[in-house]
């Protein structure tokens, strides 16, 4: 049993080989249709979510906390060894019943909305690969592994928001998304190799790191905690390391899906809690993630209120909702936060999806005020798309109202009111911002420009929206209450308790859906009842970011582009081309003056010879003897 879990990491990443050969002989010998592709795409992610599946119901039957496999010694220094292994413990399970899942749904979308593309092999070849790096991340069984899957998904969002690379805007983006992981990256880098300078010689697993992190000296245990929480910031999309998501919808839709549901963005939040041995022991740095968090979603759903770009909504959206799950990680509820992970993954995905079909059927119309009545266009993109505009919302019975109301309870009752109002402030925001969207895209019947005659949908396309929403409307129902099955099964973390009356929990439901419906009526009135259209859309502070990215220009890129103008003019040709070039100009003039002996006459040389006995002769008489 323990080989399933080597073979749901291999079989997307032999798929990646086997579609990246099928495409270069495309190009180079003959072509290759379309179908051949399509199979291999969708036939690798439905192994892994099978053999996740088994793996699932055989530690479910048997009741096995881990199953563990090595695979070989990849590192050995001294005493220390690093292998390729896995672990399949309930965390990592949790995560790749889902993630292959989703992965496979948007694999089938995929095929729809690429179809045609010149690129079509190569994109299945990156998006196999970009399942296989996360499942890699979630599986790895010690954090030298884990930060291969974490660079991994990095350099496949990459290649992804850059597929386009003949856009310089594409690439501009993909550039962006790279660099801002990177700056996380290297606090991440710079935790573990703390953590491996005082424990590594016991072992650098995640089950050793565990159980011998009291051989860490208190005082670093902050730094350590807070270092690997940056590259968090990274991955995931936090303040101040979040602008990188909005610009990576310059990818094709069902990449965006990929990033904002089942991979990369995620990782993050996975990280913490694979971490929560430490962060148990550093509640301080806990509450300043939990405060990252609801920042990062005040912040995003604020931004989203503005924008026009329908992906880009949904991205700031993606900000927001990865913010929630930080709150409750940071506070020590990680089985709240990672079912919001888990409903996330279905409503969000299901959200790009819908985004793209609409897209398609507008001819890559992006604007959504330049959009309207589409919910004649499909009915079936219409109606999934508001079961998961109402699961996001947070609106009963659907997944997001479990998964949100639980993290607001969790915040409440522990006493962090602060967070709480926050994040209920961020829920009327949200019912706002989504609603928005949803109305002028598919309600409006007035918009600035109307693109009459949609585009036809792919059975390929449509079929996974059914099934995304059926997932939307009842995934919440796996983790309802205390002793909900997500709660029981991720209950070996040690999360953080909290006590609450049936009367308080009632009263605070009833709250939370007040604010929520007010934000959609809100969004009712102003954009079906008074139609409005562009008032204040291409102006302000909110429109516009409140400048951050403009700020992040001025304060770093242009001092680094001086910095580095300033090392290259004076410290590089300077001193290091300039004491180069003086060497060599110095040597140049002494071997000139050398030359003057080697002029080929005998005569000089014969000169030199008698002057050279003289000398020594001389030598001889006056000084030896």
């Amino acid at each position: 049993m323990s080989s399933l879990v080597l073979w749901v990491v291999l079989s997307p990443l032999i798929g990646s080989l086997l579609l990246g050969a099928l495409y270069l002989s495309h190009i180079k010998i003959t072509k290759i249709k379309e179908r051949y592709f399509t199979m291999i795409a969708i036939f690798t992610p439905f192994v892994s979510f099978v053999f996740s599946l088994m793996l699932f119901l055989y530690m479910t039957v048997k009741n096995q906390t881990k199953i563990s496999y090595i695979a070989f010694k990849w590192l050995k220094i001294g005493d220390f060894d690093v292998n390729i292994a896995f672990l399949a413990d309930r965390l990592s399970i949790f995560m790749i019943l889902f993630i292959t899942f989703i992965g496979w749904m948007i694999h089938i979308y995929a095929v729809g909305y690429m179809k045609g593309d010149k690129g079509y092999g190569k994109f299945f070849a990156y998006f196999n690969l970009f399942l296989g790096m996360m499942l890699v991340l979630v599986l790895a069984d010690n954090p030298v592994f884990m930060f291969f899957g974490w660079e991994g998904v990095g350099l496949c969002s990459y290649l992804l928001i850059g597929f386009y690379y003949k856009d310089a805007d594409n690439v501009k983006a993909a550039n962006k998304a790279f660099i801002a992981n990177r700056i996380g990256d290297f606090g991440f880098v710079s935790g573990l190799s703390l953590l491996f300078l005082y424990i590594g010689k016991y072992g650098f697993d995640f089950l050793s790191l565990g159980s011998h992190i009291d051989k860490v000296p208190t005082l670093m245990l902050p730094l350590i905690a807070f270092l690997l929480f940056v590259g968090a910031m990274g991955k995931s999309a936090q303040i101040p390391l979040y602008v990188w998501l909005p610009d990576a919808m310059a990818g094709p839709t069902p990449v965006s899906a990929l990033i904002h549901a089942a991979t990369m963005v995620t990782a993050g939040v996975y990280m913490v809690s694979r971490f929560h041995f430490l962060y148990e022991l550093t509640p301080n740095v806990g509450e300043f993630i939990a405060f990252i968090g609801a920042a990062s979603s005040l912040f995003a759903a604020l931004i989203a209120m503005k924008q026009r770009d329908i992906k880009k909504i949904l991205a700031y959206s993606t900000i927001s909702q990865l913010g929630y799950m930080f709150v409750a990680v940071g506070l020590g509820f990680y089985s709240a936060g990672l079912f919001h992970v888990f409903t996330h993954a279905f409503f969000k995905a299901l959200l790009f999806m819908g985004a793209g079909a609409v897209i398609l059927q507008l001819h890559h119309e992006q604007d959504i005020f330049k959009m309207g009545d589409m919910k004649n266009g499909s009915k079936t993109v219409y109606y999934t798309f508001l079961v998961a505009t109402l699961a996001i919302c947070g609106i009963f019975p659907f997944s997001g109202f479990f998964s949100k109301d639980e993290i607001l309870l969790g915040a409440f009752e522990s006493g962090h009111y602060a967070l709480w109002a926050v994040e209920l402030f961020t829920a009327g925001l949200t019912a706002y911002y989504m609603f928005r969207l949803f109305f002028t895209v598919f309600i409006s019947k007035k918009s600035d420009k109307r693109v009459n005659r949609c585009e036809k949908l792919s059975k390929f396309v449509l079929y996974p929206l059914v099934v995304l929403a059926i997932g939307s409307a009842t995934a919440g129902f796996v983790g309802i209450g205390e002793n909900g099955f997500v709660q029981k099964w991720l209950s070996y973390l040690g999360e953080n308790g909290y006590e609450v009356s049936f009367t308080t929990q009632m009263y605070l439901i009833v709250l939370n859906t007040a604010v929520v419906l007010t934000g959609i009526g809100t969004a009712y009135l102003k954009f079906v009842k008074t139609d409005a259209k562009n008032q204040g859309e291409l102006r302000g502070v909110i429109y516009n970011k409140f400048y951050i990215d403009e700020i992040y220009d001025r304060v770093f890129i242009k001092n680094l582009q001086r910095l580095s103008l300033f090392i290259s003019q004076n410290i590089d040709k300077r001193f290091i081309d300039g004491g180069v070039m003086a060497a060599a100009k110095y040597f140049y003039r002494f071997s000139e003056l050398i030359s003057v002996s080697q002029n080929g006459n005998v005569r000089t040389y014969a000169f030199y010879m008698l002057l050279g006995v003289s000398v020594f002769f001389t030598y001889l008489l006056y000084v030896a003897g």
